[in-house]
């Protein structure tokens, strides 16, 4: 087997444990287990399970409540634990609505900043609902912020937490890709029961989980079909590319005709945690453990198939 590149190697370093604390720059993501870069053809991520905001920059006028309701709350322990060490976990250091690693770089509204932007904008339909790269709404209704903020200032948002973020993904990637000639990223989240009025499914229940690819844009549609039926045959109820598609994480990294495949998974929440209260219920060990036979069934597949076992001599 191909050993780990040592730039991915060395971009990872710094990211071996979860330090504590307020994030800033030097600590913009971490990862989550054990797995080490290279150690297996499958990588997750995990970008919004970050809860907190930091100390630096303009201070948002939202509640901490109405904040966590964007939380993707024990995203990341949920899916390192389904890892058992098989495969990196990397997470986010930093509140998605202080910067969403899963929009584009331009997806920016305008009504946000304080001076123009020196660079053509691309907001997206996400944007216009107050969701771009920097929200301006956190619940409908609810403006994240009193006032506009310096271009300076989320400028500086990208370069120290945006940038690095992706960075470490692709390193991660691009570790499993040389290891194995292949590599299935998985982005992880967690999605409300309910979608609210900033949703495309404004009040309606949601199912257990929606497993997507971008409409096949990502990653093999045999891969999603069998996430799909693997989750289904566990008792989930599961759909693929609704209401979620996927967005920029998948768009960015999949990569399906070079052999980077992207999927995005939603867990509904009630199924592991109190939404209301923001607390774990007993949930949480049983889908930690439904999903470590995903991971290891996938892991091992992939392997099967890369490295099929040699026909005894006759």
């Amino acid at each position: 087997m191909t050993p780990i590149n040592s730039q991915a190697a060395t971009r990872l370093e710094a990211a071996q444990t979860r330090p504590q604390g307020d994030s800033h720059p030097a600590q913009a993501f971490y990862l989550a287990g054990d797995a080490a870069p290279g150690a297996s053809p499958l990588v997750f991520d995990s970008p919004h399970s970050w809860r907190d905001w930091p100390s630096s920059g303009t201070a948002p006028l939202a509640p901490p409540e109405a904040l966590w309701t964007g939380w993707d709350a024990w995203i990341d322990e949920l899916w390192a634990t389904a890892a058992q060490g098989r495969a990196p976990v990397l997470a986010a250091r930093f509140q998605r609505a202080f910067i969403d690693a899963n929009r584009a770089r331009d997806d920016i509204d305008a009504s946000l900043l304080a001076s123009p932007w020196p660079e053509p904008l691309t907001p997206s339909a996400a944007c216009g609902r107050g969701m771009g790269l920097i929200r301006r709404l956190v619940l409908p209704g609810v403006p994240l912020y009193a006032q506009p903020l310096p271009v300076d200032e989320v400028r500086a948002r990208i370069t120290d937490y945006y940038d690095p973020y992706h960075q470490a993904l692709e390193g991660l990637i691009s570790a499993a890709h040389v290891a194995f000639g292949l590599c299935v990223h998985i982005d992880c989240h967690s999605m409300k029961s309910v979608g609210n009025g900033m949703n495309v499914d404004a009040g309606k229940a949601r199912p257990d989980m929606v497993v997507s690819n971008l409409a096949g844009q990502t990653s093999d549609p045999f891969l999603l079909r069998w996430v799909v039926q693997h989750l289904s045959s566990l008792g989930y109820q599961v759909q693929a590319n609704h209401p979620y598609q996927g967005a920029e994480l998948v768009r960015r990294h999949g990569r399906p005709a070079q052999g980077r495949h992207s999927l995005q998974i939603e867990i509904n929440r009630a199924l592991y945690m109190d939404e209301a209260r923001f607390e774990r219920h007993d949930g949480f060990e049983r889908l930690a453990r439904d999903l470590g036979t995903l991971v290891a069934a996938l892991d091992d597949g992939l392997r099967l198939t890369l490295y099929p076992p040699k026909e005894t001599a006759k």
